[in-house]
């Protein structure tokens, strides 16, 4: 069998919600707003795909630079490189 090299490819754990969380994420994740500058945590939803970053971000910080429609651009460090993520609020927690 071919082997498979898609984006979700060995997120078997990583995106997959346990028994009590499974379903419809609520609304307010989806209608919160940050500001330019906050940090926030990437803490993907596997049950909304759209606007969802690459996985290999999942559990990391960033920095808010700015949006981009309903989506906010996010400054996340990957090593000593600096990347630029896009990713919707479902995907987003703020940092305490």
């Amino acid at each position: 069998m071919p082997k498979s090299h898609g984006i979700r490819k060995r997120t078997r754990d990583r995106l997959s919600k346990s028994v009590r969380e499974r379903g419809i994420s609520p609304v307010s994740r989806a209608i919160q707003d940050f500001d330019d500058g906050q940090m926030v945590h990437i803490v993907l939803d596997p049950s909304i795909h759209r606007g969802m970053p690459n996985p290999k971000f999942h559990g990391k910080t960033g920095k808010v630079l700015g949006r981009r429609g309903r989506a906010y651009v996010l400054e996340v460090r990957d090593g000593n490189a600096k990347k630029t993520v896009v990713s919707l609020p479902e995907h987003l927690k703020p940092q305490n």
